[in-house]
């Protein structure tokens, strides 16, 4: 695809938006799955559903783009999932596990809130008002969760949060 205008960058970044949560649905079934702390379980299980709505609301965007929903490959996100697995190779204690998936839950969420924040501005600049909206309230989800995992990770820095298996 021919990248010529901000609408065509646009359309590219959100196709970049549906693999990346795409993805991320699996990998946080993974971090659910491999965290041994129940609070970390519970919140990766939480935004794995909030996730499943961002895929429905960027399904929403391309509908009214009247365009196909699809996915574009994010390298960045493969990397990040690829990250995950080559560390859980290193077989790592529980502890440095929910470490690590805060971390990498982290990381993920800074990534999210750049894509997003990079497209509700040029979804204004075309002209496409109810688009950015709509990104708009994902964006505010992805920094909240940013938020929270922040202070899960001081709660394990300062050993209030534990693994409890």
């Amino acid at each position: 695809m021919s990248i010529d205008s901000t609408e065509d960058l646009f359309v590219s970044g959100l196709k970049h938006a549906y693999h990346t949560e795409q993805r991320l649905v699996d990998a946080l079934d993974e971090l659910e799955q491999t965290a041994s702390n129940e609070e970390l379980k519970s919140g990766f299980a939480e935004h794995r559903e909030e996730t499943k709505q961002h895929i429905d609301r960027i399904e929403q965007v391309f509908d009214q783009l009247d365009a196909d929903a699809e996915a574009e490959e994010d390298p960045v996100v493969e990397g990040m999932i690829q990250a995950h697995e080559e560390f859980m190779e290193k077989d790592p204690s529980d502890e440095a596990i929910d470490r690590f998936n805060i971390a990498a839950g982290q990381k993920a969420e800074h990534y999210e809130i750049a894509t997003y924040g990079n497209l509700i501005p040029m979804a204004d600049q075309i002209g496409l008002d109810d688009v950015a909206d709509t990104l708009e309230e994902t964006l505010r989800e992805e920094q909240d969760e940013l938020e929270t995992l922040s202070e899960k990770g001081e709660q394990f820095d300062y050993g209030e949060l534990e693994a409890t298996e």
